[in-house]
């Protein structure tokens, strides 16, 4: 008995242009109709007739497995998008490939073991407690979320993997991260590609902000040079002195890229779920009311310190940020290009294709998730999340190449979160959803904003 394989169908567009215009100014919402309209497995046409660059987007749990584990050698890090990425922010461990990737990996994974891992939950309780101080003497009012999570990530992060103060990096990200990734994109679906090297604006600019990130790391590198050693245990310190007998030790460049995906994916995970955990939880009054009974049972009253171990009394607060993870994704879209021909959920992909995996609909897909735009931590009590695919939640990617920080991203999340809740209520500014964008990263296109009082 044979299976047939279909065709994937071609998703209704602009005659002229395709999809390009559609992905580069709604992504999320065109993947959406896509999967309505068209089913799991679609294919995007971008660009004009004769210059048109087909991209497969997988939509099912399903195919997200087969796609980032089942069938992994067959996908891998190739398409246009990571090769844009890979030129903008360096040959890191989220863009490496092959035999570099897998000496990389070997190199970090030591770095983020649950133990050491563990260890630093002082530096989140520390960080969190210097906010709460910040926010007292505001004496309430209203913040704005995203930016103040992002800031608070950024600060965790720099205290956990770099030993030191990071608020000079924060305006140093925040200005360069944002216009870089949107050019890296735009690049990615642009049919025709004006070599980096020739002095346009879009490309001098590029290049600007590049240098910036650069600068940034080799500063954070030069520092931690005589760390590590004499054992300290910052993880930029750790890095510069990683070494085995078969790998050797990484190399400036390797050394600057490694920091830099580090400050990159290592804060944007964790503020995106930080922020949107907390408007949700300010739209929805009886779920953090629950949730502070949590904490407060947990915590009591005072000023104690959480601890990782502290995570497993807090199951409410961990399906919470689930949750946030699941409706707000900070990696929307997953690419890889097909090494030879493949079938997903039975649709022919070519071999040389461009492919994506899109949590974004993934998360909200209708199979999976009863009323999926309905914020309900509680589908990720224990017997509903053995219930459901694998893949039909996954915001650390999968497979052989999943986030090898995703284990500190819920540390930082949970206890940050455990102190924030704590010391504070929070009542939502405005009504309605935070309008959301993607470029590489999930992006606020609005203000959260939430106003702030004193439980103590």
């Amino acid at each position: 008995m044979t299976t047939e394989v279909r065709e994937a169908p071609i998703v209704t567009a602009n005659p002229v242009l395709g999809s390009m215009n559609d992905l580069l100014t709604d992504p999320l919402g065109t993947y959406e109709r896509a999967r309505r309209d068209h089913g799991d497995v679609v294919r995007f046409r971008a660009g004009p007739p004769g210059l048109r660059a087909d991209i497969y987007a997988v939509f099912s749990a399903e195919g997200a497995q087969q796609v980032l584990a089942g069938q992994a050698a067959n996908f891998r890090k190739d398409n246009v998008f990571y090769e844009e990425l890979r030129r903008s922010i360096g040959n890191g461990l989220l863009t490496s490939q092959d035999e570099t990737y897998l000496r990389q990996r070997r190199l970090v994974q030591p770095l983020f073991t649950r133990r050491r891992v563990d260890g630093y939950a002082g530096q989140v309780a520390t960080e969190g407690a210097a906010l709460a101080r910040e926010w007292r003497e505001r004496d309430g009012g209203a913040v704005e979320l995203v930016e103040e999570m992002h800031r608070f990530a950024l600060r965790m992060v720099g205290r956990i993997l770099f030993g030191t103060d990071m608020e000079k990096a924060f305006d140093v990200v925040e200005r360069t991260l944002p216009p870089l990734q949107a050019y890296s994109l735009k690049r990615g679906l642009s049919p025709v590609k004006v070599p980096r090297t020739w002095p346009t604006p879009a490309n001098r600019g590029a290049a600007r902000l590049q240098g910036e990130l650069f600068a940034l790391c080799d500063e954070i590198v030069a520092s931690r040079r005589g760390g590590g050693a004499d054992g300290s245990e910052d993880l930029a310190s750790l890095l510069v002195h990683a070494r085995n007998a078969e790998d050797g030790s990484l190399d400036a460049g390797e050394l600057r890229e490694q920091v830099l995906i580090f400050l990159v994916a290592g804060h944007e995970t964790t503020a995106t779920a930080l922020a949107f955990a907390l408007h949700l939880l300010a739209r929805h009054p009886e779920e953090q009311r629950r949730v502070q009974e949590e904490v407060d049972g947990v915590l009591g009253g005072g000023d104690r310190v959480p601890t990782a171990a502290d995570m497993e009394a807090l199951p409410r607060l961990t399906r919470v940020v689930k949750e946030a993870m699941r409706l707000y994704p900070s990696a929307p879209v997953i690419g890889r290009r097909a090494v030879g021909d493949a079938s997903i959920d039975g649709v022919r992909i070519p071999a040389g294709a461009d492919v994506i995996v899109v949590p974004w609909v993934t998360h909200r897909h209708p199979a999976y998730w009863a009323e999926p735009g309905r914020f309900d931590p509680d589908r990720f009590l224990p017997e509903a999340e053995a219930a459901r695919p694998r893949y039909a939640w996954f915001p650390f990617g999968g497979g052989p190449r999943a986030c090898i920080g995703q284990h500190l991203s819920m540390l930082e999340s949970v206890l940050g979160l455990a102190v924030l809740l704590r010391d504070f209520s929070f009542e939502v500014v405005g009504e309605g959803e935070v309008p959301v964008g993607a470029e590489v990263t999930l992006r606020a296109r609005g203000a959260a904003r939430v106003r702030i009082s004193s439980r103590g």
